[in-house]
């Protein structure tokens, strides 16, 4: 998942179900495939993401499908709504996307969709968008996320080059739902128990004694604590923010509609209130 759209954003495309699987008691993997996802056009982020398509309960689409038509003829609540999701891997050679859904047992509308998914089932999506890759001229790699950004982390440590400096932070509920990643690089696995979203992931980072040189940092999950960390890396470490990739996947205490409706005053705000001050 991320903010900044791709050309391709408003071209529906359509997959199938191929095979799912259950990484650990909160993720859900599941792979498309099909001649839908002929040139899909993943490039080099490492933070792509789809934009599934899910009708509501009750509203029935005529086939094809095709959303400019839904939109004139059905009444809003009857449009489908989308959810973003970072497309962990994309195998070129088999043509298949790989999605991980966090599952919050019957919360949400695509954690539900994904657990219950089958083989040759259809999905549509919009996409992929994406906005960022592990620059190859930065001095070292700051990656800092919750579970919801957990896909977009690994995919950016696996196309990191065998020995690149890399420090990377993930906050999960508990030992049970780390996961392997085919890197060399150090990965720290926080795990949350009783403590609030963020606040193992904040602590880690600000005690983190930070390398000489230029970093790239990645930076996404909740948005209260990305807010606070991005505070922390502007600041007081004084990184630039051309050398951010931030973004609020989700707010605690909103739904995805909710939270979506005000994203782009939260990312006016962050803004505005964490701009490097002049140096004296």
């Amino acid at each position: 998942m991320a903010d900044r759209p791709a050309g391709n954003q408003r071209r529906v495309r359509h997959a199938q179900v191929v095979r799912t699987e259950r990484m650990t008691p909160h993720m859900q993997r599941v792979v498309l495939g099909g001649p839908g996802l002929a040139a899909f056009p993943v490039g080099e982020c490492t933070d792509h993401y789809v934009k599934l398509l899910f009708a509501p309960a009750g509203a029935a689409y005529p086939e094809p499908f095709d959303l400019e038509r839904i939109r004139e003829e059905l009444p809003r609540e009857q449009w489908p709504v989308s959810r973003a999701y970072t497309v962990r891997s994309w195998d070129e050679a088999a043509g298949e996307a790989t999605i991980d859904f966090v599952i919050h047992g019957d919360e949400g509308v695509a954690g539900p969709w994904a657990v219950n998914a089958r083989p040759g089932e259809t999905v549509h999506f919009l996409g992929p968008g994406g906005g960022y890759a592990p620059d190859p001229a930065a001095d070292w790699h700051l990656l800092a996320g919750d579970e919801s950004a957990l896909p977009a982390i690994a995919a950016a440590l696996e196309a990191l080059p065998e020995g690149a400096r890399v420090h990377a932070f993930i906050e999960v509920d508990g030992p049970g739902e780390e996961q392997k990643i085919a890197t060399d690089a150090d990965v720290v696995w926080l795990h949350r128990g009783e403590r609030p979203v963020g606040e193992a992931l904040m602590a880690a980072v600000r005690a983190l004694d930070f390398p000489a040189g230029r970093p790239h940092a990645f930076v996404h999950g909740e948005a209260g604590w990305v807010k606070e960390l991005r505070r922390h890396l502007r600041l007081e470490r004084q990184v630039a923010k051309e050398h951010l990739s931030v973004s609020g996947y989700w707010r605690l205490g909103h739904d995805d509609e909710s939270w979506r409706a005000s994203k782009r005053e939260w990312r006016e705000q962050v803004e505005a209130e964490q701009e490097t001050p002049a140096a004296s």
